[in-house]
């Protein structure tokens, strides 16, 4: 049951940032992030092995690094990588969480080519919110699952997809009109929102559809919670809460998706039959449902976000990508015409680097192993960091400015490393919907630019809440202004 206090709760959550991201000078910031802890090893290495210690410190007494790794994200882990180098553990949510950091190291644990890293890491943070979602399986289930499931992405389902989202991203960014100076961030979250549910669904977004996007951001963000108890008001409660919710929605429509030969994601996961016959049970129909709505709209809508933004703070970039979506003329785009919008594509590629839209991947080691020499013993949680890869310097030209051409043919930065630039994970779980994601923000953002321009301030710098992932504090407040 949900009370007044979670009520009054939930309001505040979405109007104001958490206290990790209330702003302080940056004399004390960098009096936090400058603070030493005694040094420790994570565990001794076995006698005779050759294998170094992994070494880190636990930070402040009880909340560890919590609150550190929520208010500086990529700065704080980018610190840590200085001091201790690619491998390096700390003390967060009560546990010692081994972070691996850097292209190889990286590499060592997604390639997991002696199965020593499972998805288990996932379910400390995200198991009670997302169960049996398809990034949390492991080994033989997961390549079950993902081999059903690749029969909603293939490219003909792609086309289908695309044709469907044109119309709906085309009237919602039209229907901005009358917003001189949106949050961004949110006019974007609720069209993306409309978008999973008009092609996942196959259904148009109503009236509870506040309730159902808000049901999403608590889901998300209750993974980091500090009390990870259902206390009224608490961040546990409402993802506990918010995923009771989207079960109900679910398995109200499930009868008639079952009944129906419709092109919708969620048809095609009902009728999905691999050559053997396998199919998905109503349960795991509805698990990949949940996990996939939220991941299709989140992480499309930060990636929207944070591309807006940087053509905002650079103009000549905003204007070289509306010249080649007013070449497109006023048809609808499919996905042949998506592709030919090449300055688009350097420019998502290049805030994807900037912004990842899911920072860390966690891990569990399941025996006894290493990562670069470093002994991690069975028992580890642990994590990828993406985020930090992509501002590496052996990879990255200038690694905190916004170069787009760096992804240009003749550069091809990301190319330095395969795992140097990893925004949709890697190994065998990289995200399966990538290619949808790329389509629909490369939709979003050439509505915008078909219709309005865009600025902000240009002393103004976006600040990124790292509680789970990243989203702008402010929501980012822009002039819209139509052409």
């Amino acid at each position: 049951m949900v009370t007044a206090v979670d009520r009054m709760a939930g309001t505040l959550r979405q109007r104001m940032p958490p206290l990790t991201a209330l702003p302080l000078p940056r004399a004390v910031d960098e009096r936090i992030l400058s603070r030493r802890w005694p040094v420790r090893e994570l565990a001794t290495p076995p006698e005779g092995s050759g294998l170094s210690p992994v070494l880190g410190d636990a930070g402040p007494p009880l909340i560890g690094h919590t609150l550190d790794a929520m208010r500086f994200g990529v700065e704080y882990g980018l610190r840590r990588f200085e001091l201790y180098g690619p491998v390096w553990w700390a003390s967060a949510f009560g546990k010692r969480i081994v972070t691996a950091t850097g292209a190889e190291a990286t590499q060592t644990v997604l390639v997991n080519k002696d199965k020593a890293f499972s998805q288990e890491g996932w379910k400390f943070f995200i198991e009670r919110f997302f169960p049996r979602g398809l990034m949390l399986l492991d080994f033989e289930e997961h390549h079950t699952h993902r081999r059903i499931m690749q029969q909603a992405f293939t490219r003909d389902r792609l086309n289908g997809y695309v044709d469907t989202l044109a119309p709906e991203v085309r009237q919602g960014v039209a229907a901005w009109a009358d917003a001189t100076r949106p949050r961004l961030y949110w006019s974007l979250k609720r069209l993306t929102l409309d978008v999973a549910t008009r092609v996942f669904m196959g259904m148009e977004s109503g009236d509870d559809a506040e309730a159902v996007n808000r049901a999403f951001v608590d889901t998300v963000r209750a993974g980091t919670a500090v009390i990870r108890h259902p206390v009224p008001g608490g961040r546990w409660k409402a993802g506990l809460d918010g995923r009771k919710l989207l079960e109900r929605y679910f398995a109200a429509r499930l009868p008639a998706k079952r009944a129906s030969d419709d092109a919708d994601l969620f048809s095609a996961l009902c009728h999905a039959t691999t050559e053997d016959g396998e199919r998905f049970s109503d349960v795991d129909v509805i698990n990949h449902m949940i996990f996939l709505m939220m991941a299709a709209h989140d992480t499309s809508t930060i990636t929207s976000t944070a591309a807006a933004y940087y053509l905002a703070k650079h103009p000549q970039w905003q204007e070289r990508a509306r010249e080649e979506s007013l070449r497109l003329g006023d048809d609808l785009p499919d996905t042949s015409a998506l592709d030919e919008l090449h300055t688009l594509d350097l420019v998502i590629k290049e805030s994807l680097r900037l912004v990842a839209p899911v920072p860390s991947l966690p891990r569990l080691a399941v025996k006894d192993t290493d990562i670069l020499g470093h002994y991690v013993p069975a028992g580890t949680l642990l994590s990828a960091a993406p985020s930090l890869n992509h501002f590496d310097p052996r990879h990255w030209t200038n690694p905190h400015s916004f170069d787009p051409e760096r992804f240009a043919e003749g550069r091809r930065e990301d190319k330095s490393h395969r795992f140097a630039w990893m925004p949709f994970g890697g190994g065998a779980h990289k995200c399966i919907g990538l290619h949808f994601g790329m389509f629909e923000v490369k939709a979003l953002l050439h509505e915008m630019l078909r219709r309005y321009r865009w600025s902000v301030p240009s002393d103004y710098q976006v600040r990124w809440d790292y509680v789970s992932l990243p989203v702008p504090v402010d929501g980012l407040p822009v002039t819209l202004r139509p052409l």
